[in-house]
């Protein structure tokens, strides 16, 4: 791999000219294709082959409008007589009315014939029902709608928004990532000394995150891609795409200071920086990839679109920077903003002092590590998963005012409607079938209410809506669902009909099952991964165990971290959390994918250069040493910017950007910090000799990984010196 990567650093470095000149027309070609082929992107979360969503699809020729989009319109009033003076009353009603004639809505009911106001009379609802499905609902519609609802509001009512066409997810708020980014550059130019070097990294990783957005942009007009794709995209693609050039950057400057010409500075750096680069991103594909694991469909599309901007992340990383870095030279050093204090060849660094202060202490490091990360991971166990709704969204939003509204004058029920879909073809008496079970419904302890059946035109088949006493997040309204599945054998021998139930609720319950069911599965496969790819780049046993448990650890103690914030409320005030309750279902999967390939990363970086010492003659301890002090300073700035970037998206207030956001800051905070540079020191320097132990039989069929290029250089130290190119 080093070989290859030598000659194509080289290549790029010559040509650079027309490497640059191809990445321009390919953003320019992705950017055309986005501005004629862009369509939307997706807000439902859909699982085929859980009961709520196979109970949709088959009623929706019967029932079309359970598979349309629709919105609550809440009107209300603290005034005497609430909503039911004779004023309101013609407020709502002409509201109600304009409402109605909005091209796209098929049929909006008068709350007051429907009964759809609360017990107080402070309240009423319009449930608004368009003709498509919810990704067809376009935003002009959605104001046509909150335009016609005027005469309320000049009545003096107040009118709130809320239902599935309101309740828009992973929007990301305009200047997070730009927080992120300007922390980012901070990093770099504290890091690497000179404005030149510390805009590289930058300006490729945009470069690299623009083709993958306008790419993903361009698909959305023929595939369906849920809206949180291109914001996980953004954010893997910005975070590795700095790293990965700070990777390679890093090695080059230091190959010019040893005499190195920039043309051979660059083809050692992308050939040796480069491999690890390629080998960590590649690891983060594949975990990406991998969930494809859980079967949830847009949890592929997620980890597919963020598997795609760390390919080109990694291509950028390997083409286009050495090209750029073929016009810059060694003007890599002008600029300067701080003088940078590079220790002599007998002096000591901060990261050397560390190491040396691990490998003197190394079992109270570890005993201390242990602790802190098991205490930190204990609030993992008790993990709730569900899905944001409209009592997720920012307090102010149009659909927060309306849940609350909702939920304060109806009850939390009312947020959390299920259908009970009551199939009686093959009851003698279908009619009286369905008010059998609605009134075996009506006794079940979690249910507040029944809403009036609406049955097919043959009557055979009905929808029972179902109001629960409790919130659409909350463990009760889960275990109403399934308690009516659990009483469907029942209800089909003493009626004679079938029972299934579906909905928006539990469809999203049926999600956060899946999701979870999944966990165990796909961090197998990750663990498998990981041991495997490991033992073929240091050709040992010990090192992949250790690296794994290390991983392990991270999970734990972010997940325990994002469970005590999101879920149980702590730092309430610091951290601005729309709705403590369950942690978004797939934050978990998504964490351990993203993370697993970041910690594989900081331990590629870390652990190779500890090996490379070894091989040199070095003893265990001082190997350690040596590996921390050649890697902490590049880990420690790619940490650092990982951390900024995805930490930056938690100042949104999106219900599911901002906990993905925090749980990633935290993994890569706890991995890189606690795990790679306190417990692998410390267990490396525990293990000796032993960490780089590899059976004899494995030694024979494992291939060699030239992960540092060893081979590589030596083979280059033997050939005479040839001509530089010019620069």
């Amino acid at each position: 791999m080093a070989t290859y990567l030598y000659r194509l650093g080289r290549h790029c470095f010559r040509s650079r000219r027309a490497v640059l000149a191809v990445w321009i027309a390919l953003l320019i070609a992705v950017g055309g294709a986005a501005g004629a082929f862009a369509g939307k992107t997706s807000d439902e979360f859909k699982v085929p082959g859980t009961e709520a969503q196979t109970t949709l699809d088959k009623i929706k020729g019967t029932f079309p409008e359970q598979g349309h989009g629709s919105a609550q319109v809440v009107f209300a009033t603290e005034g005497a007589g609430g909503v039911r003076t004779p004023e309101a009353g013609a407020a709502v009603g002409e509201a109600v009315a304009r409402i109605a004639r909005v091209p796209g809505v098929a049929a909006v009911p008068d709350p007051y014939a429907t009964g759809a106001v609360s017990p107080d009379g402070k309240a009423a609802i319009a449930l608004v029902s368009f003709d498509r499905k919810l990704a067809d609902v376009t935003d002009q519609q959605r104001e046509a709608v909150k335009a016609a609802a005027e005469p309320a509001r000049s009545a003096g009512l107040e009118v709130a928004f809320g239902g599935d066409a309101y309740n828009r997810l992973a929007q990301v708020e305009g200047g997070t990532e730009a927080i992120g980014l300007v922390v980012a550059g901070v990093v770099l130019v504290i890091t690497l000394g000179t404005l030149v070097a510390a805009g590289l990294p930058l300006l490729t990783a945009l470069a690299g995150v623009g083709a993958v957005m306008a790419g993903l942009l361009a698909l959305t007009g023929g595939f369906e891609i849920i809206t949180t794709a291109p914001v996980l995209a953004l954010m893997v693609g910005l975070a590795v795409g700095i790293d990965y050039a700070l990777f390679i950057l890093f090695r080059y400057r230091r190959h010019l200071h040893e005499g190195l010409e920039p043309e051979e500075a660059a083809a050692r750096a992308t050939a040796t920086a480069g491999s690890a680069v390629v080998f960590a991103g590649l690891t983060v594909v594949v975990a990406l990839a991998g969930l494809a694991v859980a079967g949830v469909p847009f949890l592929t599309t997620m980890g597919l679109a963020a598997s795609g901007a760390v390919v080109v992340a990694v291509l950028v990383a390997i083409t286009l920077l050495p090209a750029v870095l073929g016009f810059v030279g060694r003007a890599i050093d002008r600029l300067p903003v701080w003088k940078r204090a590079r220790a002599a060849d007998g002096g000591t660094t901060m990261g050397e002092r560390w190491a040396r202060f691990v490998v003197r202490r190394p079992l109270p490091v570890l005993l201390v590590g242990l602790a802190g990360l098991g205490t930190l991971a204990v609030p993992a166990a008790s993990l709730d998963l569900g899905l944001p709704g409209g009592g997720s969204q920012a307090v102010g939003t149009d659909a927060r005012r309306a849940y609350d509204l909702v939920s304060g004058h109806f009850g939390p029920g009312f947020n959390a409607p299920l259908v009970v879909v009551v199939d009686a073809r093959e009851a003698p008496r279908p009619d009286q079938a369905v008010q059998a079970v609605a009134g075996s419904l009506q006794t079940l302890k979690g249910v507040a209410t029944l809403l009036p059946p609406q049955a097919d035109r043959t009557g055979a088949t009905a929808l029972v809506p179902v109001i629960p006493k409790t919130g659409p997040d909350h463990a009760d309204t889960r275990a109403l669902v399934d308690e009516i599945r659990g009483q469907r054998a029942g209800l089909k021998s003493a009626t004679g009909a079938d029972v299934a139930v579906t909905g928006t609720t539990a469809a999203n319950i049926d999600v956060s099952t899946k999701l979870g069911q999944a966990l165990p599965p796909f961090v197998a496969v990750i663990v498998g991964i990981a041991l495997v790819l490991l033992a073929l780049a240091f050709r040992s046993v010990l090192v992949p165990l250790k690296a794994v448990l290390g991983f392990l650890l991270s999970i734990g103690a972010s997940l325990g971290a994002v469970v005590a914030v999101y879920q149980w409320g702590w730092l309430d005030g610091l951290i601005d959390v729309p709705k403590v309750g369950p942690v978004v279902s797939f934050v978990p999967i998504l964490l351990i994918g993203v993370l697993f390939g970041l910690a594989m990363d900081y331990e590629l970086f870390l652990v190779s250069g500890m090996k490379e010492q070894h091989v040199h003659g070095k003893a265990p301890r001082e190997a350690v040493v040596g590996g921390v002090k050649g890697g902490a300073r590049v880990v420690t700035a790619a940490a650092l910017i990982m951390i900024s970037v995805f930490g930056a998206f938690v100042l949104g207030h999106d219900p599911i950007v901002q906990p993905i956001g925090f749980a990633l800051a935290v993994g890569v905070l706890v991995d890189a910090f606690v795990v790679r540079m306190a417990l692998v020191p410390a267990a490396m320097a525990l293990f000796g000799e032993a960490a780089w132990w590899f059976p004899k039989r494995l030694e024979k069929v494992v291939p060699r990984v030239d992960m540092e290029g060893e081979q590589l250089i030596a083979g280059l130290e033997q050939q005479p010196a040839k001509e530089p190119a010019g620069v």
